[in-house]
């Protein structure tokens, strides 16, 4: 367990000293109009553009690192920014601009008998505090989507992508200042050192709410010491179910979208569940196109039997037997695991029980089975026909994301603009005073 009486004190003033700086700038965001910050967003994105060579080449400093100490293919993958990835991350912003101003929308009025006029209307959250792992496109996304609902940051990002996110924030601030907005809306802690995190989590007299994305340790130790609320993204154990009635090619497609595209990230498929019916045509057709991709396919006992022989040869170092936390593992690389499930039932159960109700898939053509599907898995997104990759803020059309959230309360899945504001009541009178 991490104690913030182990941190050094210069780290807690600094700390302290962000805090402060970004109570300041949420004041003068809540009150900044839509004009306003559009006028930041579109200089932020300008400001990444003109600075692609610096952030480059802060990225390759960093993967050269991350090559030294042996991190995977899927975290080099995620940590990794190019000239097309960077253009993307320019896109989001000027999508964002685009976007309806979510602060000051009147949700609710009406009437006290008495005359006085009841208003609830949307308000930023304050201060957020984000803390994340690998993917230096948050550092622009999170800050991006803050800034349009009037919310100053203070980011914490992973030391593999230091140097990134650095370079990344500094475009970002210099943006701000030509817009004429605190460039304290926008701060990255400029330490990797690990206690920041426990002290981020205390500091409940600046930070409103925290918003941890990456790996259970990360999860765990921001649930255990913050004070403020948390809107946790946690594991992406997303689960297709292929029920009986599905169409083999549009299986195979979706399957191999879900798995392939880009394993390393949280709305790639990690279970494949399949009706026994179908299961041999299945395996004979999608299967084998998992192998050929370079899939590694754990199999429970029934799907290893029903593997055709010539596959099981041809690819003997791919076909594996499956163990049960096989099926409860965000593998986040080519890896797959398989199991046959004799009905919808068992596989509403399995997703309930074994999945992290982030992304879940059924494919099928009877439209019974697929309405009940997505009634019942409780998930924060749930598809038919569909792959899971489109589990992303940019394709639901929110411009970017702060994250997946996989929790129940104030927000669930890719989170936009409208879970980053809460809301006040306004009431104006005209002398009503309370008589009872």
């Amino acid at each position: 367990m991490i104690h913030s009486s182990e941190a050094t004190s210069p780290l807690l003033e600094q700390l302290h000293s962000l805090g402060e700086a970004a109570i300041s700038a949420a004041h003068a965001l809540a009150i900044a109009t839509t004009g306003q910050k559009n006028d930041a967003l579109l200089k932020m994105a300008t400001e990444l553009l003109d600075d692609e060579q610096s952030i480059l080449e802060a990225n390759h400093s960093d993967l050269q690192q991350a090559k030294e100490k042996n991190i995977s293919a899927a975290m080099l993958d995620r940590l990794m920014l190019n000239t097309d990835r960077l253009h993307k991350m320019v896109k989001s912003i000027r999508t964002t601009a685009t976007l309806p101003d979510p602060v000051g929308r009147v949700l609710k009025s009406w009437k006290h008998p008495n005359g006085m006029l009841f208003e609830k209307v949307s308000v930023p959250l304050g201060v957020l505090g984000i803390i994340y792992e690998s993917r230096p496109n948050v550092t622009s996304d999170a800050a991006t989507l803050c800034l349009k609902a009037g919310n100053a940051t203070i980011l914490r990002g992973g030391s593999e992508a230091f140097h990134s996110n650095q370079a990344i924030a500094k475009s970002l601030q210099k943006g701000l200042q030509k817009a004429g907005l605190p460039e304290a809306s926008i701060q990255f802690v400029p330490s990797v050192d690990r206690h920041a995190i426990a002290l981020l989590c205390e500091m409940d007299r600046y930070i409103h709410c925290m918003i941890p994305r990456g790996g259970k340790g990360l999860i765990e130790t921001v649930k255990r010491h913050a004070r403020m609320p948390v809107i946790k993204h946690d594991d992406g154990i997303c689960i297709a179910y292929v029920d009986a009635s599905a169409d083999l090619e549009k299986a195979k497609n979706i399957i191999l979208n879900g798995k392939c595209q880009r394993p390393g990230v949280c709305n790639a498929l990690e279970t494949l569940l399949v009706h026994p019916h179908i299961a041999l045509a299945l395996l004979q057709t999608t299967g084998e196109a998992l192998l050929r991709a370079g899939v590694e396919l754990r199999c429970d006992e029934k799907v290893l039997h029903l593997f055709p022989t010539e596959l099981k040869k041809e690819f003997a170092n791919q076909l594996k037997k499956a163990q049960p936390e096989d099926f409860k593992t965000e593998f986040l690389s080519l890896i797959l695991a398989i199991k046959i499930v004799s009905s919808l039932e068992e596989a509403i159960e399995h997703i309930q029980t074994q999945g992290s109700h982030h992304s879940d898939l059924i494919i099928t053509e009877q439209e019974e089975h697929a309405e009940r599907f997505l009634r019942e898995v409780d998930s924060s997104t749930v598809y038919w026909n569909a792959s899971t990759r489109f589990t992303d803020g940019g394709e639901f059309g929110f411009g970017a994301e702060i994250g997946i959230s996989t929790g129940k309360l104030h927000a669930r899945g890719p989170m936009g603009l409208e879970e980053l504001t809460s809301y006040k009541y306004l009431i104006r009178g005209h002398g009503e005073v309370r008589r009872s």
